[in-house]
């Protein structure tokens, strides 16, 4: 099972890989084209993807497979740090922090709608649902069209 999970990053940061396109054609457009690969993953390799993330496998003992999901993230993790790279360095939030939560969002979009068990009647598509939440997400940090918001103590 492991193996499988191992050839399924891989094939997951491929296809991240492609979509991020050296954040081509803006660094917003390509983390948008990564959202939508990191759907399109979950919904056209399910096999691949409960392997990855639903075995509960041990990364750490398996170099190989704990390799092949660094370099997953790793696609994401150089995507943030390249939208966060426009603000005052003063003012940037850890970039880790934010890829860990487009992750997360991604992640539950995925599971939650984004593998065909999307709620019947849903007018929103897990893309669109993904796009508005990591949208919100970065104006709120100051990104993606937004100023943040003020700090207050």
């Amino acid at each position: 099972m492991a193996e499988v999970a191992r050839l399924g990053f891989e094939r997951f940061a491929n296809d991240l890989e492609k979509a991020w396109h050296g954040g081509s054609p803006s660094p917003l457009e390509a983390l948008q084209n990564v959202g939508r690969a990191y759907l399109a993953f979950a919904r056209n390799e399910p096999a691949y993807y409960a392997a990855m993330f639903e075995t509960g496998l041990p990364k750490i003992p398996n170099a190989g497979l704990q390799e092949s999901a660094n370099r997953a993230f790793d696609v994401l993790y150089a995507a943030t740090r390249k939208l966060i790279e426009r603000l005052p360095e003063s003012t940037r939030p850890p970039s880790q922090m934010v890829a860990l939560h487009i992750w997360a969002m991604s992640h539950g979009i995925a599971s939650l709608f984004g593998r065909g068990n999307a709620q019947a009647g849903s007018a929103i598509s897990p893309e669109e649902l993904l796009e508005a939440g990591v949208l919100l997400y970065l104006r709120g940090l100051g990104l993606a069209g937004g100023a943040a918001p003020a700090a207050t103590l």
